[in-house]
């Protein structure tokens, strides 16, 4: 359904005020979004992206060299603003992978990849582990895919002004999952230990606060949330 009502809300909003950096369209406001609390003007009517889709765009067009080398991709739950422009790319040997999503070209369980060691130059993980029970065996089974001298970015929800992750696995009813951990299918709120929890397992981890790094004006233009950060990890 979002392919078929996408035109004809990007025809509605259209104007001026507001960017999709993703493609450059442009509108007078951006739709709400949001489960238990919506928040407002944050999805593009045309790529159907939110404040985080709009912020990896802008990191890997203008930091790194995603567009241009020739890179093995392994992209986790492939987002609707992402998957037909990273499938287009011809410098990139492209693999989706999920265990639930149509778009996935490999239907996995992340704590139990069916990849080969070092198999990826590049993984794209985001808005994923919240969902997953075993997330140390999550982490564990992306650095083991991730070539040796490798990249990705694993975005998450996350509470900066907590200092520790908090999850409680006695919490199962949806309702409740939603009020405390802010999704019925999320099951922890990662705090700024959620870095320690992938040096642990072997990543180097660079937390970049790209959206408060970029102009303010470019910040409101594009929709972003001026404190999110950019996990972006290495393997030495």
């Amino acid at each position: 359904m979002s392919y078929v009502v996408s035109p004809l809300l990007s025809l509605w909003l259209r104007g001026k005020k507001y960017t999709d950096p993703i493609d450059g369209k442009s509108f007078r406001k951006f739709l709400p979004y949001g489960y238990e609390r919506p928040r407002d003007n944050v999805l593009s009517p045309s790529t159907l992206s939110l404040e985080r889709h709009r912020l990896l765009w802008l990191f890997l067009v203008r930091e790194t060299d995603f567009f241009n080398k020739g890179y093995k991709v392994l992209h986790f739950a492939p987002e609707q603003a992402f998957y037909k422009r990273f499938r287009k790319l011809k410098n990139i040997d492209y693999t989706t992978t999920d265990l639930d999503s149509p778009l996935a070209d490999v239907k996995a369980d992340i704590c139990d990849l069916p990849f080969a060691d070092e198999s990826f130059d590049v993984i794209l993980c985001n808005h994923v582990l919240e969902h997953i029970p075993d997330d140390k065996k999550a982490m564990s089974e992306l650095f083991r895919v991730m070539k040796r001298g490798g990249w990705g970015i694993f975005q998450i929800p996350q509470d900066l002004g907590r200092e520790t992750t908090f999850e409680d696995p006695s919490i199962t009813d949806r309702k409740k999952r939603a009020e405390i951990f802010g999704q019925y299918d999320h099951v922890r709120i990662y705090g700024r230990d959620y870095f320690k929890k992938l040096e642990a397992v072997g990543f180097r981890v660079e937390p970049v606060p790209y959206a408060a790094q970029l102009p303010a004006a470019d910040a409101e233009r594009f929709r972003l949330a001026r404190e999110e950060v950019v996990p972006l990890v290495k393997k030495p």
